[in-house]
């Protein structure tokens, strides 16, 4: 059990509870009263967090009843990959999967912009995370002007009863939005310049998106208004301290685990009665 309080998902201080209009703006993307600690303690804590995930994810994978999806988004180096690496690092391969959502193909443009989704959800025993997500048919198409207002505005309600039909099938549905400063997006995208083993990372296309940087927010702001519900809620990270950031989210990630009440399976026989020569 771990050192650290986890509240009830409903209560926590991240959440976006339905019905409330969030201007990212005025969100801080650093915060210091949930965990008033050094790094070196909030580092120490995670690991025993990191024990507990493991132990949940097993029983979901073991119970075979549940499905757990994790939606993920963030402004580019928001810190999607490291999240994962970092949160879900203990996590049983069997039982998770990541699915990222590019640029659409021309065969999954050719399908409603839901169709390539929807066969990425869980089964019953998963857990799979979207490494972005159904959310840039709205955000993307919105700030490139990709489609006009009268198609992607419609979205919204689309992706509303979307979620419901996966949540009334079963599926538990945790969506995080790492919000970072532009000053730290500018430190992480030099550090891409300047480190050789990151250049990989690095994408001139990435400052094209910075220039939009209030149009994203506007997007963002938006999506986190219209979209965040009781069956399928919005958790909105200060992300520039990507230790905060891991503890936030496995706080919250616990908490909504615990409340599935997830057991071992029963077996039929006496263990203790059984010995193997």
């Amino acid at each position: 059990m771990s050192k650290l309080d986890i509240p009830a998902p409903a209560d926590h201080p991240f959440r976006i509870q339905p019905g409330t209009t969030v201007d990212l703006n005025e969100v801080p993307t650093r915060h210091e009263t949930l965990f008033p600690m050094e790094k070196s303690e909030g580092k120490e804590l995670f690991d025993d967090l990191e024990d507990e995930i493991d132990d949940l994810q097993t029983r979901l994978y073991a119970e075979d009843k549940h499905k757990l999806l994790v939606v993920m988004q963030a402004m580019d180096t928001g810190g999607k990959d490291g999240t994962i690496r970092d949160v879900f690092d203990k996590m049983d391969p069997q039982g998770i999967r990541v699915a990222s959502f590019k640029r659409p193909s021309k065969k999954e443009l050719a399908h409603d912009y839901l169709w390539r989704v929807h066969k990425q959800t869980p089964a019953t025993g998963q857990t799979v995370i979207f490494n972005r997500s159904h959310y840039e048919d709205i955000v993307a198409v919105r700030v490139r002007e990709i489609f006009p207002e009268s198609r992607w505005s419609k979205r919204y309600e689309h992706i509303v009863n979307f979620e419901k039909l996966l949540a009334d099938e079963g599926t538990t549905i945790l969506k995080i939005f790492l919000h970072i400063s532009m000053d730290e997006q500018k430190e992480r995208l030099q550090a891409r310049l300047d480190e050789p083993g990151k250049n990989w990372k690095f994408n001139p296309g990435d400052l094209d998106d910075r220039a939009l940087w209030p149009k994203f927010m506007e997007a963002y702001s938006d999506v986190l208004s219209r979209t965040s519900t009781d069956h399928a809620p919005w958790y909105v990270i200060p992300a520039d301290r990507k230790w905060y950031r891991n503890l936030a989210i496995a706080q919250i990630l616990i908490g909504t685990l615990r409340e599935l009440n997830m057991q071992y399976p029963p077996v039929d026989f006496d263990p203790k009665a059984i010995v193997i020569d």
